[in-house]
């Protein structure tokens, strides 16, 4: 199985899901703001992840988006598209579905809600996903939201399956990426979720990000993804410190997907930072603080 061929350092934002003043997925907002994305320099589009509030849609609107992005997207940058569901069945339905619509990849989570009871059931679970899957699978590591971590042992006998090419970490422990850097083949493509953590990380041999601020300030990440490249830790440093870092921590206060929301509205690449419930937006003052931090970061560029 052939997965996406992604430059050292790349970064491919987890693309947020805009939503109309009826409360619909708004997909012409939608097109805009991946084709901003991609003409910015960005090198691929993550729809229904995280960011994208995923739990918030039904499977008819979480099809929508993805055949949205890959329409915008129109093979200029690979799309790699959420498919995580609590059972193997739900997981394979859905990696179905994706590749219907075009996807050239798929994210996939260890189940939520309920975990597993030894890290052999993780496996068993993984194993019966990977079989005969329709496209290839990036396993999302996420244990804030899944409730556990992806056992090493178990990542590194996965890694060895074809069908399973890569990994997001989001689990912000910088010892994980590297083990999982580590003990996965050099084809196997490791990267980095959390957006403070991508320079950080460059030494410990990711092979670039997944980041939701990058939609945000797409001319901070594709820089770092060229300084990166070249080795110009200086550049490098200093925007990971003045622009990714700040950013980071003050949207951190608020929750990414209305926090992003927030900022990419405040850029334009939105009209609406509309969030569905359990989420709320933060209030206006903090809203404002984010708007600044927004702007503090493009003056690094």
């Amino acid at each position: 199985m052939t997965a996406p061929e992604f430059r050292h350092g790349a970064v491919s934002p987890p693309i947020v899901t805009p939503f109309d003043a009826g409360g619909d997925v708004d997909t012409d907002a939608l097109a805009d703001h991946v084709d901003a994305l991609v003409e910015a320099g960005l090198d691929g589009i993550v729809p229904c992840g995280t960011t994208g509030e995923f739990a918030s849609l039904t499977d008819e609107e979480r099809w929508t988006v993805v055949e949205t992005v890959v329409d915008a997207a129109d093979g200029r940058v690979p799309v790699i598209a959420g498919a995580a569901d609590t059972s193997v069945a739900g997981v394979r339905e859905r990696l179905d579905a994706v590749d219907a619509a075009g996807a050239d990849a798929a994210l996939v989570t260890l189940p939520y809600y309920h975990n597993s009871t030894a890290p052999a059931g993780q496996r068993d679970f993984l194993d019966a996903v990977a079989d005969d899957a329709p496209l290839p699978i990036y396993l999302y590591d996420i244990p804030s939201t899944v409730g556990e971590p992806i056992d090493p042992d178990v990542l590194a006998a996965v890694a060895e399956r074809d069908s399973i090419v890569g990994l997001k970490d989001t689990s912000g422990d910088v010892s994980a990426v590297d083990t999982a850097v580590d003990r996965t083949p050099d084809e196997f493509t490791v990267f980095q979720g959390v957006d403070a953590l991508l320079y950080p990380s460059a030494s410990l041999g990711v092979d670039g990000g997944i980041h939701a601020l990058s939609q945000v300030i797409p001319e901070v990440f594709v820089a770092l993804g060229e300084a990166i490249r070249d080795g110009d830790d200086e550049r490098a440093l200093t925007l990971h410190r003045r622009a990714v870092r700040p950013l980071f921590a003050r949207c951190g206060d608020h929750g990414f997907a209305p926090a992003t929301k927030v900022a990419a509205a405040h850029r334009g690449f939105v009209p609406d930072p509309a969030v569905r419930p359990p989420l709320t937006l933060p209030d206006e003052a903090a809203r404002e603080d984010i708007r600044a931090d927004v702007d503090a970061a493009l003056d690094v560029v």
